[in-house]
């Protein structure tokens, strides 16, 4: 009915089709330019503007001091069988605790078990929240201040070798760091930080790495930390580059397991200056593909990260400038 009407129409008078192109003109002029107000996105711009008509949404952050310092010393000769070296560096005395073989399951619903029941501020409780989930543990004091490189291996009595195959139901190795003193777990918001370790055994060689790790706060928050893409100077090794020791086989282990890390783009000058001006220093990082490559003036210019030119969804200031 419609198309006869149409039709009808047509063979009355063709203005009516241009009338109707006109129309739709306009409204889509409207819309681009916001003649109605509408919040859409800016489509078109003028070359001469200085900075962009939309302004990134800037993300309410919050700082905290983290007690808690882990890293993974000699990555590339850490397995299931030798064993892995930790490094420690904690503002507090501390308890380090080791779980191997933890349940993939059971150990993030304890993390929801935080948000939800009950903070996780010693191992007893993280263990109850585990339902004792785990193979092997051992357990380890570690001094304020001291800056410790711990060797964590297995027992010949443990007969852990392998976890099966990929994949795994259990992780390799999971780091529980909490303040051993009732008194500090009253003065930072941090009052534990989980790692999850891969090590490598006979069914999976890809070489030994920190996954995950996990800051758990007493107000029931826990936040999942994350590496910064940005360039780096040629004294130290660049942020968006991938891990020590990392091959080609384990990138494509990564990328098959979900795992791997997006890499940044390559910047032309080896430098912690803005990509843009290369006068100012770095300080904006865009969420989600966590770039940093922007300064303070340069970050108005832009809606899309010049890296990696994903839409930026937010962003926030590494340092926040003194007025």
């Amino acid at each position: 009915m419609a198309a006869v009407f149409l039709v009808t129409v047509y063979e009355y008078s063709p203005l009516f089709y241009i009338a109707v192109v006109f129309v739709c003109f306009l409204v889509t002029s409207g819309l681009v330019l916001g003649w109605f107000g509408w919040d859409v996105p800016v489509i078109l711009r003028n070359s001469e503007d200085t900075e962009s008509s939309v302004k990134l949404c800037q993300k309410q952050m919050r700082q905290v001091k983290n007690p808690f310092s882990l890293d993974v010393g000699s990555p590339a000769v850490a397995s299931l069988a030798s064993g892995v070296t930790l490094t420690l560096d904690c503002l507090e005395d501390c308890l380090l605790t080791c779980y191997w073989g933890c349940s993939v399951q059971k150990l993030h619903e304890a993390l929801q078990k935080h948000v939800y029941c009950f903070r996780i501020k010693t191992p007893q409780v993280f263990e109850d929240a585990l339902q004792d989930e785990y193979l092997y543990r051992q357990q380890y004091c570690v001094k304020k201040g001291d800056k410790l490189e711990k060797h964590c291996l297995l027992p010949e009595e443990a007969q852990l070798t392998e976890l099966g195959p990929v994949p795994r139901s259990r992780y390799p190795l999971v780091v529980l760091l909490t303040l051993a003193g009732e008194e500090d777990r009253e003065i930072y918001d941090i009052i534990s930080m989980i790692s999850i370790v891969h090590l490598p055994d006979d069914n999976y060689r890809l070489s030994c790495r920190i996954l995950y790790q996990y800051l758990l706060l007493a107000q029931g928050q826990f936040h999942d930390l994350k590496q910064l893409f940005m360039s780096a100077n040629s004294t130290g090794p660049s942020l968006s580059g991938p891990p020590s020791g990392e091959t080609a086989e384990d990138r494509a282990l990564l990328e098959k397991a979900g795992l791997a890390e997006e890499e940044a783009a390559p910047a032309e000058e080896s430098s912690k200056d803005c990509i843009v001006c290369q006068n100012r220093a770095v300080n904006w990082v865009f969420l989600p593909c966590r770039h940093t490559c922007l300064c303070d003036e340069c970050v108005t210019h832009f809606q899309h990260c010049p890296m990696c030119r994903q839409f930026v969804v937010e962003s926030f200031p590494l340092c926040i400038p003194k007025e």
